[in-house]
């Protein structure tokens, strides 16, 4: 793997996230929010309705990684019935380093789902490691699950801004990392709370009518990025970029 931006030179998924500490940039009233993706060139994020087809192994290096650097995964309800959730973190070892840095053993699994239709039969449920947290719209009660699970209900529709409010003054949660789809990024970008955006760009194309990683509404305006590094492995780019704030 090659540095593009800053500083070319050789580098390692490992080494580029070893400084990489969103736990300690939490925001007063929520946790400093990052969005991961994998798109293809011309610019689609599923291939028969997944994602993981699209990266390589590095992709999926770089995603383990980041795990390890937050203390909560974010889903919405149609990536959890797609790609079936199971431990965000499986690596014993992993989870004794995140330990380590000053992190949760496990981070808090969090799902957003307006209608609380999940498959409760994925192993993120069964497994009986972890920690789950739903926010809901739906009155409707969860089965039983084997997994610690707790639900926090919103009236009428999930209020996403409320939702990071509570991870951050009821569950101490500094950093949050949103792993997608797309229409959970594209309210999480119009609401203006996301910090960080990591952008995996697969040397594929599919002319395929799949989701972009920003699907729905537009935004209110267009959001700036700035361009914090840039890696290439085998014709595959991994940027990371940071949301500029509008007063520059």
């Amino acid at each position: 793997m090659q540095r593009l931006l800053p500083n070319p030179g050789p580098t390692t998924v490992e080494r580029q996230l070893d400084a990489y500490r969103p736990w300690e940039e939490p925001h007063e009233d929520r946790p400093f929010v990052a969005m991961n993706f994998v798109a293809t060139v011309d610019g689609r994020a599923t291939m028969d309705g997944v994602s993981g087809p699209i990266g390589s192994d590095a992709d999926t290096a770089m995603l383990a990684g980041l795990r390890t650097r937050f203390d909560a995964v974010m889903i919405g309800a149609g990536t959890m019935r797609a790609e079936r959730y199971g431990r965000p973190i499986a690596s014993q070892e992993r989870r004794e380093h995140r330990e380590r840095i000053g992190l949760p053993h496990d981070p808090l699994m969090v799902i957003v789902s307006g209608r609380l239709d999940l498959p409760w039969d994925a192993s993120l449920f069964t497994a009986g490691a972890g920690r789950v947290l739903i926010f809901t719209a739906s009155e409707a009660e969860p089965p039983e699950t084997a997994t610690s699970l707790r639900v926090v209900r919103h009236e009428g529709r999930v209020d996403l801004a409320a939702a990071l409010r509570h991870l951050r003054e009821e569950r101490g949660v500094r950093a949050v990392l949103s792993e997608g789809g797309p229409h959970l990024h594209s309210q999480l970008w119009a609401a203006g709370l996301v910090d960080d955006l990591f952008l995996t760009t697969a040397p594929k194309l599919t002319g395929a009518d799949a989701p972009r990683i920003l699907e729905g509404k537009a935004l209110p305006e267009p959001s700036e990025l700035e361009l914090a590094w840039l890696l290439e492995q085998e014709g595959e780019l991994f940027a990371r970029y940071s949301h500029r704030s509008p007063d520059g």
